[in-house]
């Protein structure tokens, strides 16, 4: 309760270990306005133990207390923290350490105060990124006290209240010609950093949700309250400044001066405490896996932590291997070793699991060692189907999945090279775009009558059809390859198609499917389905209680198809998945699954965008197809909008995305206002 007389401008709340104590500790920072020699000496605590009282200029900082009353001529002021128990892991003791991965701020605020949060944590990192995703290079590192207290610059006014409409964005001037992305939302006013932190898109030009910014690429979302990344892709998040408004109306920002220039922020992470016994075990080193790892440490878990994956890499940048062959792993990881040495995640690279025991909990791996988990995130996502064709087993067969596969293909092809793809998938037509310039011929073989057809129908795969045509790529439809023949070195020398025809053929690319990675987890006592995935709860959970699952093998509730199970191999959906697996193997608060499906791709320069999930018996085009400039409404039989596909037509598909993610529905009467074909975007809520 607050007396009228004191205003509370804010309160901050951070989380700190204490060692065994028996409640979850914590700092409790307090601004009170009028009183800043506001003494704290006689506070007692109510169900805790008083630990320490900090002073730091005009604030006070009172350490491990569950409830707080200041005494004397101030009124109550209560704060009440959460107990948690130290998880059935270790026995007879309560789990003491929940460290935030920032400060957690509620701010009550009065006309002219500050309305952002403060930050203690920075990611120096390059912005010069373009949508095919150049990666910048960058260091980390994590809080420290003295960081609390670094200068912010002075304010710079960038604009007028009156210039920012309520739910409104709009990219500002600021700094050393930096940039500043305003937001306006519930009248309030808020500033954080201008770009996706994934591949750099420009924020201001995505889709402002109900206290979210949604990027217009590939459908990423940050708190514009925090900057915090809350759907995916990328690993980051968003630097956050303060706002002041001016009694003139003046809009001002402030900065850290260390922030200045970076455009995008590792959140807070704790790091290993060898007293903590707990283990965490992460089997695959993918999107879902590097997501879990980081999360883990975000939300506070100490335990150790072990990611076992199978190839020798750090989690790299996956969805460029079929793109583009030119790229060194470096620039494709997302950390360098030292970051997860820093944090006490261990990295088993080379090795992957051979046997899980569900019932004692011990995973074996291929390097001879078993551990003993006390829960396991399995995400060990797909391997590629090999079709049944004779010569399939000849060298210069080969598939594409991760960056060897990639890097073998570059050293395989040369400016003689004859290139069949087979298959109409993305991954085949992908490579064909990345190879046509460097070889003497690439010819694509596809068993239907369009590419992309079962995803986007007929009339789009007619038109990326003649797209790749036009590129000077051989699309032959409606047939297949019945053998595969070699040379005397026991290489592949040319492919017979269904009809006969002989192609001369020095590299073949098998484009036809992918299967979960689940084979070594029969007799483990989960539940395979046939087609080798693994069915989830809402949390992830799989049919036992210590096991959770993600990514390629998870057959999840898709929250926008009304929670119908699918196993979606999307890159997005993946890395949502290692966040809400983390979340919820850590207990510190339950998370469901709400991620809206998300694909991307580039073809010829083109930028195709899909948003949904769910069966469709039409397709509604509105725009022009022929110029590559058009949205797809995938139709189901209830007249009910299932999907969105786009080239060209950016940010419609997050903004269907966005749509569906606050529960909204999209109909076919939604889309018949022709004066304002995107008329159904004002369904989504920003407030």
């Amino acid at each position: 309760m607050f007396s009228s007389d004191v205003i509370i401008t804010r309160i901050r709340v951070t989380f700190t270990a204490i060692s065994r104590a028996p409640f979850e500790c914590g700092v409790i920072n307090l601004v009170v306005a009028g009183f800043p020699h506001l003494s704290l000496s006689n506070a007692n605590a109510v169900f805790g133990r008083a630990r320490t009282l900090e002073v730091h200029g005009n604030r006070r900082q009172l350490v491990s207390f569950c409830s707080l009353a200041i005494p004397s001529r101030t009124p109550k002021i209560c704060a009440t923290f959460s107990r948690l128990r130290r998880h059935h892991f270790q026995k007879q003791q309560l789990f003491i350490h929940r460290q935030r991965q920032q400060e957690q701020q509620f701010n009550f605020t009065t006309m002219g105060s500050i309305n952002c949060k403060e930050y203690t944590t920075t990611n120096v990192v390059d912005s010069n990124k373009t949508e095919n995703g150049t990666t910048g290079s960058g260091s980390y590192h994590s809080t420290c006290e003295a960081e609390m207290s670094d200068k912010y610059t002075d304010p710079v006014i960038v604009c007028n209240e009156k210039d920012l409409p309520d739910h409104g964005m709009k990219q500002f001037d600021f700094i050393d010609n930096s940039k500043v992305l305003l937001i306006k939302q519930k009248g309030q006013l808020y500033a954080v950093g201008p770009k996706c932190t994934h591949y750099g898109a420009p924020l201001h030009t995505g889709v402002v949700g109900d206290g979210r910014v949604r990027c217009p690429w590939h459908g990423a979302c940050f708190s514009i309250k925090t900057g915090d990344i809350e759907d995916f892709p990328g690993l980051d998040s968003l630097p956050c400044y303060k706002v002041e408004i001016k009694k003139d109306g003046n809009v001002a920002v402030m900065a850290k001066e260390k922030d200045i220039a970076i455009v995008k922020r590792l959140k807070d992470m704790v790091k290993r405490d060898p007293d903590n016994c707990c283990t965490f075990v992460i089997l695959g080193g993918g999107p879902a896996g590097g997501v879990c790892v980081e999360t883990l440490r975000q939300q506070g878990f100490t335990g150790r932590i072990v990611m076992v994956s199978k190839e020798p890499y750090l989690p790299y940048d996956r969805v460029k291997v079929s793109k583009s062959f030119d790229a060194k792993i470096e620039a494709l990881q997302y950390r360098e070793a030292a970051f997860y040495d820093e944090y006490g995640i261990e990295t088993w690279l080379n090795v992957e699991a051979t046997k899980v025991c569900g019932d004692k909990k011990i995973v074996t791996l291929s390097n001879g060692m078993s551990i003993k988990y006390d829960k396991m995130f399995i995400a060990t996502g797909s391997a590629p189907t090999i079709p049944p064709i004779d010569g399939s087993n000849l060298k210069n067969v080969v598939t594409v999945r991760g960056y060897d596969d990639s890097q073998n293909i570059r050293a395989l092809v040369n400016e003689t090279s004859n290139v069949v793809c087979l298959g109409s998938s993305f991954i085949a037509l992908e490579v064909a775009q990345a190879l046509v310039k460097q070889v003497a011929s690439i010819t694509v073989v596809g068993r239907g009558a369009y590419p992309l057809s079962a995803s986007f129908g007929n009339e789009i795969g007619e038109r990326v059809l003649r797209l790749f045509i036009e590129n000077k790529v051989n699309m032959i439809m409606n047939s297949g390859i019945k053998e595969i023949l070699g040379n005397k070195d026991g290489e592949v020398e040319k492919v017979i198609l269904s009809d006969d025809t002989t192609l001369p053929c020095n590299l073949l690319v098998l484009g036809t499917g992918a299967k979960p990675n689940t084979k070594f987890l029969e007799g483990s006592g989960l539940k395979i389905n046939a087609d080798g995935s693994i069915n989830t709860d809402m949390y992830l959970k799989s049919s036992m209680e210590s096991i959770y699952v993600g990514g390629d093998i998870a057959n999840a509730p898709v929250y926008s198809s009304n929670n119908e199970l699918a196993a979606i191999g999307h890159y997005q959906l993946a890395q949502y998945h290692g966040r809400i697996a983390a979340i919820n193997m850590f207990e510190c608060r339950p998370e469901i699954l709400r991620a809206v499906p998300f694909f991307f791709t580039m073809l010829f320069g083109k930028g195709f965008r899909f948003a949904g999930h769910g069966d469709f018996s039409d397709v509604v085009i509105e725009g022009d197809l022929e110029g590559m400039k058009f949205v797809a409404y995938f139709i189901n039989n209830e007249d009910k909008v299932v999907s969105v596909a786009s080239c060209g037509r950016d940010p419609v598909v997050a903004q269907f995305a966005e749509l569906q993610s606050q529960g909204g529905t999209l109909t076919r009467k939604n889309l018949q206002d022709t004066s304002d074909p995107i008329a159904w975007t004002k369904l989504i809520k920003s407030n």
